[in-house]
């Protein structure tokens, strides 16, 4: 049997991810806060970077300085420069003494900085609450360590939610015991706190009235589903009272707390800083980058001087050490620039799309998906996915996520399309309106859309309905 040698070509396409490309892909998906931190760690990590801070003798040349950074980040696009093999013919002197800004900002037009040391304070938590009132309880050394030990595992909420049998085997004591302290810690401030579930909580409440409680604490043992339901004449009937009377105590039940704990949680508040500004000059939009905050990077003069010594102020591992590290920086600054071009035109393109909701408001957004602003701008939809995740922009009518500007259509009678958020405003405004005692149902709220020519299903409603977080028409309902 011969053997034979063939030799053929095969030609396909293949992608092949670059360490800038990676790098640049990577920085386009970062909030305003994390690009900073990241920044911030390069400059620590790598000796070539240094944080430029522009002088009145900088700010002469700020102009070209920003052309120039504009420029040079344009050139790095192509394939030659996005090599690695060809990083050594690039030309890394338009990098010394350049600002990272490819667009000059016009800043937010505030120079007021936030004195944080008048706002920030500390509060006492539910657990340091309860603690004192240990402290203060004239209990032995005993009680003190199982009160200790049951308050450990009161949630934020007031909960005990872990079982006293689980809590016995976790810390080797008796369920006896855990269950003849628990009532001296239902006894602590707030009321409720230490309680196993929502009618544990209601009845340790129910116990601090100064009044019968006898039909009150009949309703929350027995009858707290048709409590929930509003089912005021079921409760009257089952009990045999005037439906009069069980509203008057559903009334004080209403008045509890339901989650003794949250007047002592700190609320988890986020501060937003726009990526970008958006502001009506005459009769146009003009939209800027915000980039306070974000260090300004440049080439170190010293290692350039070093590079261009040719081998007199360093040997061969110190050129090569140096050479590595200026690639990075120069991939990093050019990915800082792609990135903050990239913001710029997509939100440039959004203000295009959505000009009826910079002009009008939040009621006359349009229907758009990522395609429509990747086709205007040249671009893939994924990379328009990434940059408006977790980048912001201030408006004339507030601030939004870049992401709130996409959204689907829903069909009118006319044969236009209404964007879903313009839907959800619609059905925000109806169920505001609506009388107390006689909430909109579901498809009630589809009839009155039907009215203004909205084509939409209940359960589109519902879906919207839930998004806002408006409770079904049967817990909206009011009767006092």
């Amino acid at each position: 049997m011969a053997m034979q040698l063939k030799t053929s070509l095969k030609l396909s396409q293949q992608l092949r991810m670059t360490p800038q490309l990676q790098q640049a892909i990577k920085l386009l998906q970062l909030s305003r806060m994390e690009l900073e931190n990241a920044v911030r760690k390069e400059l620590i990590e790598n000796p070539v970077l240094e944080e430029f801070q522009e002088t009145v003798e900088d700010e002469r040349s700020s102009k070209i300085d920003s052309q120039t950074a504009q420029d040079t980040a344009s050139a790095g696009d192509t394939a030659e420069s996005a090599d690695p093999r060809r990083q050594e013919e690039f030309e890394w002197e338009n990098y010394v003494d350049n600002s990272t800004r490819p667009v000059q900002s016009t800043g937010s037009g505030s120079e007021e900085i936030m004195n944080y040391e008048n706002i920030i304070s500390t509060s006492q938590t539910l657990h340091d609450h309860l603690m004192w009132q240990l402290s203060l309880g004239g209990f032995n050394d005993e009680e003190e360590s199982l009160l200790a030990l049951l308050i450990s595992y009161i949630d934020d909420d007031g909960y005990i939610k872990v079982s006293l049998e689980s809590i016995a085997v976790d810390e080797g004591v008796e369920v006896q015991e855990l269950e003849e302290i628990l009532p001296f810690v239902q006894e602590f401030d707030p009321p409720g706190v230490g309680a196993r579930d929502l009618k544990e909580c209601l009845l340790i409440q129910a116990k601090h009235l100064e009044e019968d409680t006898h039909d009150l604490v009949k309703i929350i043992n027995e009858h707290l589903h048709d409590l929930e339901k509003k089912n005021y004449p079921g409760i009257a009937k089952a009990m045999n009272l005037e439906i009069n009377d069980v509203i008057e105590m559903c009334k004080i039940i209403y008045g509890m707390e339901p989650k003794p704990g949250r007047a002592y949680v700190t609320p988890d508040v986020q501060f937003v800083t726009p990526d970008v500004y958006v502001y009506k000059v005459g009769e146009d939009y003009v939209v800027s980058l915000n980039e306070d905050g974000l260090p300004r990077l440049r080439i170190s003069n010293l290692y350039k001087n070093i590079l261009k010594s040719d081998g007199k102020s360093a040997d061969g591992n110190a050129q090569e050490y140096i050479q590595d590290k200026l690639r990075s920086a120069v991939w990093l600054i050019k990915s800082i620039h792609q990135r903050q071009r990239t913001i710029y035109k997509v939100t440039e393109s959004i203000v295009k799309h959505q000009r009826d909701f910079f002009d009008k408001g939040a009621a006359f957004i349009k229907p758009m998906i990522l395609k429509d602003i990747a086709a205007d701008i040249g671009m893939h939809e994924s990379t328009v996915s990434r940059v408006t995740t977790n980048k912001y922009v201030h408006t004339p009518q507030g601030i939004f996520e870049l992401k709130y500007f996409f959204n689907s259509g829903i069909s009118k009678t006319d044969g236009d399309s209404l964007a879903s958020e313009s839907v959800k405003l619609k059905i925000k405004q109806l169920v505001g309106q609506e009388n107390p005692k006689r909430p909109l149902s579901d498809q009630d709220i589809v009839e009155k859309l039907k009215l203004d020519g909205i084509k939409i299903a209940r359960r589109t409603v519902a879906k919207y309905r839930e998004m806002l977080k408006i409770l079904p028409s049967s817990k909206r309902k009011k009767f006092f």
